[in-house]
């Protein structure tokens, strides 16, 4: 457990780099999450040749942003993101000994330096393990990452109790109280430990019965992992949705966003309209009508 808690807090600088230069991709696929398409689709055509209405690309999507906020407007959001990303470095490890859950030790992935063939309870002891650590990170950075999203999500309405940290977490509390910090925390969990658990069970038949080389074995969990990635991708613009939705900003209610009574409610309702992988591709964005009104 000292090994992982020392080996997360080694990597925080990097994580906090990569994150800082990326934060204005992230920002637009954000808003791109929720629905927000200030630019007008185009004719264009598919990479099959058809005829489709294609949205302005990420980067034309940040220079909009820049253009109405400035060089400094592409990191609203950011302050928040790092906390999160301090705070789960720092407090993982922290919260899983607090609440007594011991965590199985076993090497990531399992086997490699040996060679004896994969087991299937060791892939289970490092499904356990980092599922136990995911949740626990999630809980202790998901509030910081409910304000951010609303940080970014008042880019649409300009809302000024939203302009910085302080402000943003006084209005989430004055809006939806303590509990307004979790908006969203379910489909994001149930996301993401769904990726967790069947990216280790993929794990284990791959690396017994189609990867034989111990080095290609190190790549297998993180292919796998983008792989399932994108089919429970659905559940983060849920979760966005969530983070947003009933708030006092214009981007989490009607006409921009319907009143969802849950988060059943809003993946239905993504789901009916197709808009549930909103955001997945950031280059080749097709526009797509919504089948059903807004309510």
């Amino acid at each position: 457990m000292d090994e992982i808690e020392k080996e997360k807090i080694a990597a925080l600088p990097s994580q906090l780099l990569i994150t800082t230069i990326c934060h204005p991709i992230e920002y637009a696929k954000v808003l791109i999450q929720l629905g927000y398409e200030p630019l007008p689709p185009r004719r264009s055509t598919t990479l099959f040749g058809r005829p489709a209405m294609i949205l302005p690309n990420v980067f034309q999507y940040i220079k909009f942003v820049k253009k109405s906020d400035g060089f400094f407007g592409c990191y609203r959001g950011l302050s928040a993101r790092v906390l999160g990303l301090i705070a789960s470095s720092q407090l993982t490890s922290k919260v899983i000994y607090a609440c007594g859950i011991d965590l199985p030790e076993i090497n990531d992935p399992p086997n490699i330096v040996t060679d004896e063939e994969p087991k299937i309870e060791d892939y289970y002891k490092l499904c356990r393990r980092d599922m136990i650590m995911h949740t626990a990170s999630v809980i202790v950075s998901y509030p910081f990452h409910v304000v951010s999203i609303r940080m970014m999500a008042s880019f649409v309405g300009k809302e000024e109790d939203y302009s910085s940290l302080f402000g943003t977490i006084a209005a989430i509390y004055r809006d939806d109280g303590i509990l307004g910090f979790l908006h969203g925390i379910v489909p994001k969990l149930l996301g993401d430990l769904t990726c967790v658990a069947v990216t280790g069970i993929l794990a284990y038949y791959v690396n017994k019965y189609l990867v034989k080389t111990k080095d290609l074995r190190y790549y297998t969990v993180p292919l796998l992992t983008f792989v399932t990635s994108t089919v429970t991708y659905p559940l983060v613009v849920v979760s966005t949705c969530m983070a947003v939705a009933g708030s006092s900003l214009k981007a989490g209610n009607p006409p921009m966003m319907p009143v969802y009574p849950s988060w059943q409610a809003c993946w239905r309702e993504l789901l009916r309209n197709k808009q549930h992988k909103r955001g997945s591709s950031l280059i080749f964005r097709y526009y797509i009508a919504p089948i059903a009104a807004m309510q």
